[in-house]
């Protein structure tokens, strides 16, 4: 998994160029209080008001990262112009490609079974009909990015069936 997590770039474009059909599924976008994790990691001295959007990244299909992004319901239209019209188009694509936007460090973690970002992955899963191995590990990893004023968190929750994707760098045979 940790070949997953370090990825740098375009976690999405690695993922388009490791099936042969990749789709954003979103599940929701709405306001909500975000998780007391993330608002100090988006600015906010507590949890307070965000609009979130989750998705589900599938390649060929199958669910392979659940997708979490929580940005401030303070951060204006100018500075987080496509957010509100995303549909599902991925997040990646405008991130990567918008000279504006500054990528913070990469963050860690292996999520614990209680952690509400966890339910919601079942959730998910489960509105799908996609089993959920509740003894698996998942790991995650979160990045804040930043466009003029605006802090966007992504967090991406990786689910066991991204591991069947091609490795990143696949082994090279020759002949001796």
């Amino acid at each position: 998994m940790r070949d997953w997590l370090v990825t740098p770039g375009s976690l999405t474009a690695r993922l388009v160029a490791q099936s042969t059909r990749f789709r954003v599924q979103k599940l929701r976008q709405a306001a909500n209080v975000c998780l007391a994790d993330e608002a100090a990691a988006i600015g906010l001295p507590r949890p307070g008001r965000v609009l979130e959007r989750d998705v589900l990244l599938r390649c060929d299909g199958a669910p392979v990262v659940y997708g979490h992004t929580v940005v401030s319901a303070r951060a204006t239209a100018h500075d987080w112009p496509l957010f509100s019209a995303l549909g599902e188009r991925s997040l990646g694509t405008t991130l990567f490609y918008d000279p504006l936007v500054r990528r913070g460090q990469l963050e860690f973690a292996r999520i614990r079974p209680g952690h509400p970002l966890l339910a919601r992955v079942r959730a998910a899963l489960a509105a799908n009909d996609v089993p959920f191995d509740a003894d698996a590990i998942h790991y995650a990893r979160r990045c804040v990015y930043r466009r003029r004023q605006g802090l966007l968190l992504v967090t991406e929750v990786f689910l066991p069936a991204v591991l069947t994707l091609q490795a990143a760098t696949p082994i090279k045979e020759i002949d001796l």
